[in-house]
């Protein structure tokens, strides 16, 4: 028996708010992660790697660096009709507004599932850090005889608030849904947790159209508030897929369970980098049996003339001479001088951190120079006046642009 036809739309138009200034000038799927990567580069991964290679990427926001990102390194097979990752904006084709929200995204592009008719659509976000195995999802979606499948998590009871609330039954039919309630509903196995969607969804193709249509009708546009509570409660089959059984290659026993993060604040994005690094970290992201793919763009080595370097990543093109790098990261092709201090900091690409700078829990945007003796992330009334300083107490140099004693007027 021929595996089911599958179509994969990845939902990459969000804007980002709570990451700000990163996402100032690009929608927050396209924000830079880790080494080579970028946030989209996960769910991408994910699907091909699982075999699922007609993707259908929907963008909106800031969307022009995620499409050259994609256009450049997202290339499946000039040959096989059905090897295809195309970004989709907006269609507008109900009048001149953007998408209104998840399902409409996905309403609007009804078009391409008549067209394709696919057995399962698969609806991810783009906007996590986290490896899956798509096709056990597909296989207990099968074995499940479901309409729809969700994949879901369990998370502390007081973190669930952010979540879509799932309840279900010992076979793990949805018999409830709440999106993001005040007062969440407890796992019945663990009173100490809830089982939340992920926001990742299988439909079989026919349940979604109709759904769609009706969603419209009702001027409703979003999956977790308005499609999966309906389709629960007409008694559809909707199960939840358990992430916590879904089993990649390669995971080493000192990585976490599970892991998966929601990266949409500053701190969140920071601690997910924390999480990449040392010698046993909760998500090793060179995972040869199952690779995050990356930019693959073609840069030089980096060379170490003389430094002393400590739990960190370090990218293609970085030049660094006698200084201190300790709990931080390094994207490509940035240039340290003498007798720098880096210490629990991302460096994104194409920055010049100049002779006795001192950097501390700072993030830098690309294409930054930071000038001789700079000190950031010491002194926030001082670096307030041309760094943003999120709440969780990391300052934030914006994309571009030079920072030094010479150009400030304080």
């Amino acid at each position: 028996m021929p595996y089911p036809k599958t179509l994969a739309f990845v939902l990459a138009g969000g804007k980002g708010e709570r990451l700000f200034p990163l996402t100032a000038f690009r929608s927050k799927p396209s924000v830079p992660f880790g080494g080579r990567y970028r946030i989209i580069d996960f769910v991408l991964s994910n699907l091909v790697n699982s075999q699922i290679y007609s993707i259908y990427l929907l963008v909106q926001y800031k969307s022009q660096s995620l499409i050259e990102h994609v256009r450049r390194n997202w290339v499946l097979s000039s040959v096989i009709r059905d090897h295809f990752i195309t970004v989709v904006p907006p269609q507008m084709r109900m009048g001149p507004e953007w998408f209104q929200g998840t399902a409409d995204a996905v309403f609007q592009n009804r078009v391409i599932i008549k067209e394709l008719n696919p057995d399962f659509v698969l609806i991810f976000g783009a906007d996590h850090i986290y490896r899956m195995n798509i096709k056990q999802m597909i296989d207990f979606h099968i074995k499940s005889e479901a309409d729809v499948t969700v994949s879901a998590r369990p998370v502390p009871i007081a973190e669930a608030s952010a979540f879509g609330v799932i309840v279900a039954d010992s076979n793990n039919r949805i018999i409830g849904f709440q999106e993001k309630p005040l007062n969440p509903t407890p796992m019945s196995s663990n009173p100490s947790m809830a089982f939340v969607s992920m926001g990742n969804y299988i439909f079989n193709r026919a349940i979604l159209l109709d759904s769609l249509i009706k969603a419209q009708q009702n001027k409703q546009h979003d999956f977790g508030a308005h499609i999966i509570p309906s389709l629960v409660e007409k008694g559809n089959r909707v199960f939840a897929y358990d992430f916590a059984k879904n089993e990649v290659p390669g995971v080493s026993s000192n990585e976490e369970a599970g892991y998966w993060r929601d990266v949409g604040t500053i701190k969140a994005f920071a601690d997910a980098h924390k999480d990449i690094l040392g010698e046993k970290p909760l998500f090793e992201i060179n995972n040869r049996r199952w690779p995050i793919h990356n930019a693959g763009a073609h840069i030089a080595s980096t060379k170490i003339l003389s430094a002393e370097i400590n739990n960190s990543i370090i990218a293609d093109g970085a030049v660094i001479r006698d200084s201190k790098i300790s709990n931080s990261v390094l994207r490509s092709n940035v240039n340290i001088e003498d007798n720098v201090i880096i210490e629990d900091s991302i460096i994104m690409d194409n920055v010049t951190i100049k002779s006795g700078a001192k950097l501390c829990r700072v993030i830098i945007d690309k294409f930054n120079v930071i000038a001789e003796n700079e000190t950031i992330g010491c002194d926030f009334e001082k670096d307030r006046f041309f760094c943003h300083i999120d709440n969780c107490g990391i300052a934030i140099v914006p994309r571009g642009g030079t920072i030094g004693r010479i150009n400030r007027q304080v």
